[in-house]
């Protein structure tokens, strides 16, 4: 089944049961949005598989649905754009992985608070391939480390944030990964309203790591993960 939806892909590759969609060059945000509409409408009327799009943004803010106008410290540093997902203000840039993801939610069995359970358990098994311990933190969305490499066990810095949204049933946005961004882009917004915790990357944390390799693991580590929700997804 074609999806034409990426008229513009890079790469495209099918595997069973899902489409898997990577994107080599910055996507607009807003065009990123207008696609996930249009895909959402065409998996709920069975016209198109199930989608994980991996791409980078050129740098902005967004908005969530609980987003605070005071946690947008710089509001003329990037361009801002409110947007229908859950959560707060967040950062996209160049050297961050976005995988956005389009599950039938209804078919796999899922509720969307194991749903946001299984996004975090995907990113910390596929922290594990860099030997990154991802963690989960009660009432904090996201993943997080703690900094032992710094010596300061106590501190915990933000490695990947979720942001999602469900059109009956069906999942859009997901979840974004800081490989090598510019941290200091960070510094525009109180991410994700937490004022008292840091951000950091896999670069910050002394992994270099290529994009392309995290792609596998986010893609090997998802299989994993997502199989046993209703079906298998990979081959």
């Amino acid at each position: 089944m074609t999806l034409a939806y990426f008229t513009n892909q890079v790469e495209q590759t099918f595997f069973k049961e899902i489409n898997w969609c990577r994107d080599n060059g910055m996507v607009e945000y807003q065009t990123a949005v207008a696609k996930m509409e249009r895909l959402v409408k065409a998996i709920r009327q069975g016209d198109a598989l199930e989608t994980v799009w991996l791409l980078e943004h050129p740098p902005i803010y967004t908005a969530g649905t609980s987003a605070d106008n005071s946690d947008l410290l710089k509001p003329d540093r990037f361009p801002v754009f409110r947007t229908g997902r859950g959560g707060e203000f967040a950062y996209h840039g160049p050297g961050q992985r976005i995988a956005y993801v389009f599950l039938d939610l209804k078919r796999r069995h899922l509720n969307v608070r194991a749903y946001v359970h299984a996004l975090e358990e995907w990113l910390i098994q596929a922290l594990q391939h860099f030997g990154v311990q991802g963690e989960r933190r009660e009432g904090r969305v996201g993943i997080w480390v703690r900094r032992i490499d710094l010596g300061d066990p106590i501190r915990e810095d933000k490695l990947a944030a979720i942001g999602v949204r469900v059109q009956r049933w069906v999942t859009l946005h997901g979840v974004a990964l800081n490989v090598n961004p510019d941290l200091s882009h960070f510094d525009g917004i109180v991410p994700c309203g937490i004022s008292n915790h840091g951000i950091t990357s896999l670069i910050d944390l002394g992994v270099s790591a290529k994009m392309s390799e995290v792609d596998e693991a986010l893609a090997d580590a998802f299989n994993k993960v997502f199989s046993s929700y209703g079906k298998k997804v990979f081959r």
